[in-house]
C-alpha cells in the first residue's frame, strides 16, 4: 500500500497550517476586501436609515410606507436582488454594496425608529420647556436615548452584512466568499474551511467591538443590564 503524503495540502485536509502559511497574502487581500465591503455598506445604510427613521417618527403617515418598503426589500432573495441591480451597477463592487445597503435598511430603520418611539413624551416636553428646538431636541435628547436600540440594530446589520458579502462572489467581489466558492468548486477543503472560519471571526469581532462602543456610549444602561 502507498503511504499517505506527508503534506496536508497534498492530502487535502480540512485543517492545514501549510495552506495559511503559503497563502497569507491571498487571505489578507480577501479579508481586507470583506471588511471594506461590509464597512462601506453598513455606513451608507446608516446614513440613509437615520433620516428615514426620523421622518417616520415625525410624521406618522410616513411610518407605514417607510417600514413597508424596507421590509419588502429585505424579503428579496440575494441573487434576485443582485440581478435587479445588475443593469445599474454592472459586475462591480458597487453592485454588492448597493445590495447590502438595501438589506441593512430594514434592520436599521426599525431599530432606530423603535428607539425614538421609546423616548418618554415627558422627557420631550421637559426639553421643550427648556427652550430646545426640534433639531436640538433630536440631537441632544432623542437620539442619545434611542442609542441602545439603534446600536442593537447596527450590530445585527453588521453581522448580517458580513455573511451576505460572501454572495458577492458571483460577481467576483465577495471578499472571503471568493475563496469559499472557488474552494467548493475544486473541493479544496482547507480553503473552504479557512475562509469560512475567518468570516465567523470577522462577524464575532465586529459584534464585540460594536457592543463595546455601545457600552461606552450608553453608560446609563450598564446598571440595568446587571
Amino acid at each position: 500500500m502507498t503511504a499517505p503524503p506527508d503534506d496536508c495540502l497534498a492530502r487535502n485536509d480540512w485543517i492545514c497550517g501549510a495552506y495559511v502559511s503559503t497563502r497569507d497574502e491571498i487571505l489578507t487581500d480577501a479579508v481586507v476586501q470583506h471588511l471594506q465591503l461590509t464597512g462601506v455598506s453598513v455606513a451608507l445604510a446608516l446614513l440613509l436609515a437615520l433620516p428615514l427613521a426620523v421622518l417616520a417618527r415625525r410624521w406618522r403617515w410616513a411610518a407605514g410606507p417607510v417600514l413597508g418598503i424596507t421590509t419588502v426589500l429585505y424579503t428579496i432573495p440575494a441573487l434576485a436582488m443582485f440581478s435587479l441591480l445588475l443593469p445599474v451597477y454592472g459586475l462591480s463592487a458597487a453592485l454588492v454594496v448597493a445590495g447590502l445597503v438595501l438589506y441593512s435598511l430594514t434592520l436599521l430603520v426599525r431599530n432606530i425608529l423603535a428607539g425614538l418611539r421609546a423616548v418618554p413624551e415627558e422627557t420631550r416636553q421637559a426639553a421643550r420647556g427648556l427652550g430646545y428646538g426640534p433639531i436640538r431636541l433630536l440631537l441632544a435628547v432623542e437620539l442619545p436615548l434611542a442609542l441602545p436600540a439603534a446600536m442593537a440594530g447596527l450590530r445585527i446589520a453588521t453581522v448580517s452584512a458580513v455573511s451576505l458579502v460572501t454572495i458577492g462572489a458571483i460577481v467576483g467581489h465577495g471578499g472571503l466568499g471568493n475563496l469559499i466558492y472557488a474552494g467548493m468548486n475544486t473541493y479544496f477543503k482547507a480553503q473552504v474551511l479557512t475562509a469560512s472560519v475567518l468570516c465567523v471571526v470577522i462577524a464575532v469581532v465586529a459584534d464585540l467591538l460594536l457592543l463595546g462602543v455601545q457600552r461606552l456610549l450608553t453608560p446609563w444602561t450598564r446598571g440595568q443590564a446587571g
